[in-house]
């Protein structure tokens, strides 16, 4: 009787454990395959492949469950939206406390500092996607994730003008750089250790008197982009285009579609580099999936259609 009871209690205990075990089974396998993927990816993180190398359907990742996706999915709610046409003034009133960043732009200390120049320095700043958007969504406010100097924020601003349109355009960016970037960009001024990225971003926007369509939010994209959920700050057209790795991308993109208005676009740039296995391909063909979205090309830039 105690044999069988004891046995009883060994298969209800087993029982337990496989319960307990499996999720956490299936996440340490799917960390380790991430981990794997990192560890076998090619190292330079800059170099481009041709789209030919990647099918048009680019849905990359293994086949799971719907249930086993569903740990994956964010479902944080934003606040209602807030018209269009207010999203500027609760910008620069919640940000700037109620005065435009350029407003008596540029301060006396940093004149001389800085670079006036028809020649904004970007990547694929200038491709056909932005043309190819605006006109298919004719967005009424665009938010971009990784602006640095503003060359594709001020292009799709030129663009919004030609088309007759009425776009507000904030550009998320924490104007740090990277390290190591001014071995590259020496021409960007440097204060007591402080690279001037953003006097130089605005330098550009009134370069190209753009200062009525762009505003900055000169944060990580992880704050900025939570804010503008919070406040109830809806995008058009969301770009990310910020960290290229699989951490930053994911986080970025996910954040980013929190904030997409019902049939609105999200796109990015750097979706064909040899790194794409632990960065940005990887992120948007995970997320594609999730969401039961297709991945699209244009270019060197991924466009995920909500719609």
């Amino acid at each position: 009787m105690k044999t069988e009871q004891h046995n009883k209690t060994l298969s209800s205990s087993k029982a337990i454990i496989l319960r307990i075990t499996k999720p956490a089974a299936y996440f340490i396998l799917l960390l380790l395959t991430y981990t794997l993927g990192y560890l076998s990816s090619p190292s330079s993180p800059t170099s481009s492949l041709s789209p030919n190398h990647v099918s048009s359907t680019i849905l990359r990742v293994s086949n799971h469950t719907s249930a086993e996706l569903n740990s994956f999915r964010v479902t944080t709610q934003c606040s209602d939206p807030i018209p269009p046409e207010k999203i500027r003034r609760t910008v620069i009133d919640r940000v700037f406390d109620g005065t435009s960043p350029f407003h008596d732009f540029p301060p006396e200390h940093a004149t001389a500092m800085l670079e006036r120049t028809t020649k904004v320095k970007g990547w694929g700043s200038n491709g056909a996607v932005f043309e190819n958007l605006i006109r298919k969504v004719k967005p009424r406010v665009i938010v971009e994730v990784g602006t640095f100097l503003g060359a594709s924020a001020i292009h799709m601003a030129e663009l919004t003008h030609r088309f007759g349109l009425k776009t507000q355009i904030l550009c998320i960016d924490d104007f740090r750089g990277w390290t190591g970037f001014r071995d590259h960009f020496k021409n960007i001024a440097m204060l007591n250790g402080d690279v001037l990225l953003y006097y130089q971003f605005l330098q550009n926007v009134a370069f190209f008197n753009q200062t009525g369509s762009v505003l900055p939010l000169p944060f990580s994209s992880g704050s900025a982009l939570n804010q503008l959920c919070d406040w109830g700050v809806f995008a058009d057209l969301v770009e990310i285009d910020a960290g290229h790795d699989f951490l930053s991308a994911w986080a970025d993109v996910n954040r980013g579609f929190r904030i997409l208005r019902p049939g609105g676009v999200i796109f990015g740039h750097d979706y064909f580099t040899t790194a794409d296995n632990k960065g940005v391909r990887r992120a948007v063909d995970l997320f594609a999936q999730i969401h039961n979205l297709r991945v699209r090309i244009d270019g060197q830039h991924w466009v995920i259609y909500t719609t």
